[in-house]
């Protein structure tokens, strides 16, 4: 994981959290993509939390502080937005999923449909 832009997002590469998940590192996967986005491409079923982006102010009590947080969505640019606001609230272990979905079709599973 290491910060990158502006922000200072803190990012995971799709190929970093394979590892993790193949290690069965203790996470947890938040999706905030909208509820349909999940029917057309998804990561593997990890017992990710659905919380779209907009519901998320009314939703982050559902969201561990203590421990590993993994946001994603379609490219990362959600889940980017999401992981800084929740930061920002005080949740420590957060971490971006860069490149969203899309990445992780590109570094671990190319048959994942592309959006």
């Amino acid at each position: 994981m290491s910060p990158t832009g502006p922000s200072t997002v803190p990012e995971i590469t799709a190929t970093e959290l394979k590892e993790a998940l193949d290690e069965g590192r203790d996470l947890v996967l938040v999706d905030v993509r909208e509820l349909f986005e999940k029917s057309i491409a998804d990561l593997p079923e990890r017992g990710q939390l659905r919380i779209p982006v907009s519901d998320l102010p009314g939703q982050m009590h559902r969201i561990p502080r203590e421990g590993w947080v993994v946001m994603y969505c379609r490219s990362g640019a959600r889940s980017g937005m999401a992981t800084q606001f929740l930061r920002g609230q005080g949740w420590e272990g957060v971490v971006n999923l860069k490149g969203g979905v899309l990445a992780w079709r590109e570094e671990v599973d190319p048959s994942v449909a592309a959006y």
